[in-house]
């Protein structure tokens, strides 16, 4: 029981990690990262569809200041131009051939700190989810204390460790934002 509960505590804060990552991806740092785009809804086969790898187009990081979008069909490429100029990244796609071409403006030091603010923003959405399963963990074991399916001791133990699992996920995000941090203040 307690390994299985272990297990789907962790794995649901893990996950709320894991939408943080994503979400602090699209956090420009003055570096070409696919993540800067992939996540962009594109208007293309009468639908929406993302733009990231194995969808649309590939992307990658040509260099430090770079992207090249290469779409799987040539017909979506003006649909990719649209959704990205659409999507208001900052970010100024321009057709080159087949392929597309993004490049990487400098960051000026107002907008790092702009964009230092918006990595913190997200950083503390993600520790609201995390305290969410919490919030639930806690509410479960009140449930399950009252109907009298758990004992004190064990409520109390299990409340406690899921406290330290908080703890332990909350740091691990913080971490996320600290390099973040650092990423952005890089000139």
């Amino acid at each position: 029981m307690e390994d299985q509960f272990t297990h789907d505590i962790n794995t649901r804060m893990q996950k709320c990690i894991e939408v943080t990552k994503q979400d602090l991806g699209t956090v420009r740092t003055g570096r070409a990262t696919s993540a800067l785009v992939e996540h962009i809804d594109i208007a293309a086969y009468g639908g929406s569809q993302h733009l990231k790898v194995r969808e649309l187009a590939t992307i990658t990081a040509a260099d430090a200041q770079s992207l090249t979008i290469h779409p799987f069909d040539q017909t979506t490429q003006e649909d990719i131009i649209k959704g990205i100029l659409e999507a208001n990244t900052g970010l100024n796609p321009v057709s080159d051939g087949d392929i597309i071409r993004i490049k990487i403006p400098q960051l000026s030091t107002e907008r790092r700190g702009e964009y230092l603010k918006l990595a913190k923003a997200k950083l503390e959405a993600g520790r609201i989810m995390i305290r969410q399963v919490r919030h639930d963990e806690m509410a479960k074991l009140k449930r399950a204390y009252e109907v009298n399916e758990i004992g004190e001791d064990e409520k109390k133990r299990k409340e406690k460790h899921i406290q330290d699992m908080t703890d332990k996920h909350i740091e691990e995000l913080d971490q996320l934002g600290r390099t973040k941090e650092q990423e952005l203040m890089q000139v």
